[in-house]
């Protein structure tokens, strides 16, 4: 029992180190996820004033005017999704296609908010029990100063977790909502354009 103990103990205090720079790693991912999110944010504004208003009165004859406000936009997962929508307004099948690769990339994407909301606070976790032994030795032992430096460093790690954890918990909830508002925008394109279809449709029967 007495190795079965001290196996663990190594390999536990084995893993402190990786798990520091694991910890170290998602701050730095988190830090940068911030900048890219805060560039999406402002893009997303000057989007609100321009092709979000159009999309929201739009009306089904007034599809090939949103195909050339939508050439003028730079290259997004949301507006090339319209200009596939638009490219493929005579399939049905493809533009569902369209729909779900859409819905996909988006979910890969929320996949690195997911990772480091949950990935945060586990190392965080990890970060505050392995030390603890080792402090508890230090105790036992009489050694005040090298518990304190192993306390300290289980304390911090815990809030560096907590750190990382937060910033992927609220970036996920905002991008997880414009994907769905995304989502909304372009499933009305999609009906505006089989609405417009049925039309052109009548009005072939009826000459």
């Amino acid at each position: 029992m007495e190795i079965l103990n001290k196996s663990l103990f190594w390999i536990s205090t084995g893993l402190l180190v990786p798990t520091i720079l694991g910890l170290l790693y998602f701050l730095g991912k988190g830090l940068l996820l911030l900048g890219e999110f805060y560039g999406v944010y402002m893009n997303r504004l000057k989007l609100n004033k321009g092709l979000y208003k159009t999309i929201s009165r739009l009306q089904p004859e007034e599809l090939p005017g949103l195909e050339t406000k939508v050439s003028n936009q730079k290259s997004t997962l949301f507006s090339d999704s319209i200009r596939r929508l638009l490219e493929t307004r005579s399939s049905k099948v493809q533009q569902e296609k369209v729909l779900t690769d859409f819905e996909m990339a988006s979910e890969k994407d929320l996949d690195r908010f997911r990772t480091l909301s949950k990935m945060g606070p586990m190392l965080g976790l990890m970060g505050t029990l392995i030390p603890l032994g080792p402090a508890l030795a230090s105790l036992a032992a009489g050694d005040i100063s090298i518990m304190a430096k192993d306390m300290q460093l289980a304390f911090n790690s815990t809030v560096v977790g907590l750190v990382i954890g937060a910033i992927g918990y609220l970036l996920l909830q905002t991008k997880q909502r414009w994907s769905l508002e995304d989502l909304n925008r372009l499933e009305y394109i999609h009906e505006l354009i089989t609405e417009a279809s049925c039309e052109e449709e009548e009005k072939a029967h009826s000459v």
